[in-house]
């Protein structure tokens, strides 16, 4: 089992910032990427960024040129740094890992989320 630890959310006002941060621990072998989904109220749960293992990364077009993803290999940790807040951003943030086989299927790995409330 992947078990994924979420920190960073809260109450910012558009335009702050925020770095959620994401750690995952368990059966990390064979992980090819971790990301970041977010979930307004009354709306499905969307993308916002992927990076592999390798450093190919996939943002929502949405927080293109705001948001930058990142992580550290050797900590198997991801991070999300979320610049010029809006009030739009607000949703709950899930981290995300996967599994992929070569010739498809996979596993999803959830965290349990991360409230990120911006005012204004």
């Amino acid at each position: 089992q992947v078990h994924l630890v979420e920190s960073g959310g809260g109450l910012v006002q558009a335009g702050g910032s925020l770095r959620l941060s994401c750690a995952a621990s368990g059966s990390i072998f064979s992980i090819n990427a971790m990301g970041w989904y977010r979930q307004a109220p009354g709306k499905q749960r969307e993308l916002v960024a992927t990076i592999t293992t390798g450093g190919t990364i996939n943002y929502a077009d949405s927080v293109k040129g705001r948001f930058t993803i990142s992580r550290d290999n050797g900590k198997n940790t991801v991070y999300l740094q979320m610049n010029s807040l809006k009030t739009e951003d607000t949703a709950v943030y899930y981290c995300n890992a996967k599994k992929v086989a070569p010739f498809g299927g996979g596993m999803d790995y959830w965290g349990e989320g991360t409230l990120v409330t911006v005012s204004s």
